[in-house]
């Protein structure tokens, strides 16, 4: 531990929360509701964190709106379904914190702030098989959000991925996607389209660098914003944490570089970090990441692991027994022509469509290609024991392409041969000449087509189980039978992508008890110092059972963190 005493401060507040994600917003403004003096320092210049590139969905079982989405949910079902998935890669006390807080907490900011949620009235969680599995109201999406409220401050908010965008800029959700797609088949598609379209456009010529209409995880991240600026919340930008201060073993306030200059800020109560996690971090991603990884992050390149270094510095400990370090996502890779890497993440669109096949080096099936991303990629590590299985390739024919596309590659007979030139999209006129072009076994490919094209007219998945779960079959084509997510691979020319083992963040982090809290190697509570979204150790130990389980937890310990921190501050 660091021990650092000062005889004077630049400034003085009573809490600092280290991250303007989802944890960090809600912290800050939980605490300065309950009546603190609240700084928010951010360490790069936009405002968000790798929430405002996400989903968006927050998984807050227990909610108010569960009952009205048409699934009665209890605590005991709630507990049943993550021992089932969980079990004791996370501490149970933990577990049972995150259940009895997570619904007041969204409650909490729906009463407050202008974070407006809607629960989900058909969302199975990712292992429906299970014991204690619901279908619907757990998950919960953030509102669409005017991104106009915000003025000029519109620019400080950090802007989604692109691959959520089209034209340049419109965000768009898995609905309007398919209205978008169907434009020129239903009237009503062409209505939704067109109004997106129009809408998007007006922005542009209003000025605006991308699209307004702001949905999924920018949508909450800028529903937090607005609160902060609402609320008149103190924030800095481009202000990064240079160290934690400890005085008798009390955190006590934190050393930022603030224009150019180091800046010490007392935080009589106080610091909360929510830094976003290691993502970034060779020298963590090396020690705490299975073997082979690489640079495969879809969080912001900013979350490097220096908030839970500094934490740990100051006394903090990094949580252990989880079942994994990471949230794992199949991202393609494609290499512009300037160098740089464009990440495609393989999370709810096409893997689960049928006619879609993944298939290893030897040519052979690992997986059930319609399960959760994070399933995929453990499902990659296994196969990789045996057969080299990074990378993995997604296979389809034209049909399938011509209809739903494939990564960056669009539907549509839209343009792709520039991917194709830049090595990212594979075609070929048949499957062996295909498995050529990939360097795979052209025998092996052959065969598992041959299979699941028998599959595919039998409409059971025997190997694999694909369109066998709810959650499967949310995801496939709910038009096509007799199963969704199971059509054949016949129609050439043939097409692939790479797919490597990406992840969407960390869930190995600093260990804390139910108050967000850090904790030492022993155990024991590190006076002032509180942890929450990804630079919290998972509440969910590395597993993942259902859509929104990293929202849903930043935003309630944050809650809770803010709570405890104002409970001080009295």
């Amino acid at each position: 531990m660091s021990t650092n005493i000062h005889t004077s401060w630049d400034h003085e507040v009573d809490v600092v929360v280290v991250g303007a994600g989802a944890g960090g917003m809600a912290g800050a403004l939980t605490a300065h509701i309950e009546g603190c003096k609240v700084l928010l320092v951010e360490k790069t210049d936009r405002v968000g964190g790798s929430t405002a590139v996400s989903g968006g969905a927050v998984w807050a079982p227990l909610n108010s709106q569960t009952e009205a989405a048409g699934h009665p949910d209890s605590f005991d079902k709630v507990w049943t379904y993550l021992r089932n998935t969980v079990g004791d890669a996370a501490p149970a006390s933990m577990q049972r914190a995150y259940l009895q807080a997570s619904a007041k907490a969204v409650d909490y900011l729906d009463h407050h702030t202008e974070v407006k949620l809607v629960a989900r009235s058909y969302s199975p969680d990712y292992y429906p098989d299970r014991d204690g599995a619901a279908m619907g109201g757990r998950s919960l999406d953030p509102c669409m959000f005017d991104g106009r409220l915000l003025g000029a401050r519109f620019r400080e908010l950090r802007d989604p991925l692109p691959e959520f965008t089209v034209l340049g800029g419109m965000m768009i959700t898995m609905t309007d996607a398919k209205h978008l797609l169907a434009v020129t088949k239903s009237l009503v598609s062409w209505k939704e389209g067109m109004k997106l379209v129009l809408r998007y456009f007006s922005d542009r010529l209003r000025g605006y660098h991308r699209g307004t209409r702001v949905v999924l995880g920018n949508a909450l991240a800028a529903r937090l914003f607005k609160s902060v600026i609402d609320k008149g919340i103190e924030y800095w930008l481009s202000t990064p944490l240079q160290r934690i201060e400890v005085e008798d073993g009390r955190v006590t306030g934190v050393t930022l570089m603030r224009n150019g200059r180091p800046f010490r800020v007392r935080a009589r109560a106080g610091v909360i970090m929510a830094s976003g996690g290691f993502p970034w971090s060779a020298e963590l991603r090396k020690a705490l990441y299975p073997k082979p990884t690489g640079a495969w992050s879809l969080s912001p390149r900013a979350n490097a692991g220096e908030g839970i270094d500094l934490a740990c510095q100051a006394g903090a400990a990094l949580g252990t027994g989880h079942a994994h370090a990471a949230f794992w996502a199949p991202v393609s890779i494609r290499k512009r022509p300037d160098g740089s890497e464009q990440l495609y993440p393989h999370l709810v669109w096409d893997r689960a469509k049928p006619g879609l096949m993944a298939v290893n080096q030897a040519g052979l099936r690992f997986v059930n290609e319609s399960t959760s991303y994070h399933e995929f990629v453990l499902a990659m590590y296994r196969s990789h024991e045996k057969v080299p299985t990074f990378p993995a390739y997604l296979v389809c024919d034209h049909a399938f392409m011509e209809q739903w596309g494939l990564g960056l590659a669009l539907p549509g007979g839209r343009p792709r041969q520039h991917l194709i030139d830049d090595g990212y999209l594979y075609r070929a006129p048949t499957l062996n000449a295909l498995a050529e072009l990939l360097g795979i076994d052209a025998t092996g490919l052959q065969s598992s087509a041959e299979d699941f094209n028998r599959a595919a007219d039998l409409g059971v998945d025997a190997a694999f189980g694909k369109g066998s779960t709810a959650y499967n079959r949310y995801l496939g084509d709910a038009a096509h039978a007799p199963n969704p997510c199971l059509g054949p691979l016949r129609q050439g020319p043939f097409y692939a992508v790479k797919v490597y083992a990406g992840d969407i963040g960390t869930a190995c982090g600093i260990r804390c008890n139910e108050n967000a809290q850090a904790l030492d190697a022993s155990g024991q509570v590190v006076p002032g110092l509180y942890a929450a979204g990804n630079d919290m150790h998972s509440v969910m130990g590395g597993q993942y059972p259902a859509p929104g389980i990293t929202l849903g937890p930043a935003l309630t310990f944050g809650w809770i963190a803010g709570q405890h921190l104002a409970q001080r501050a009295r």
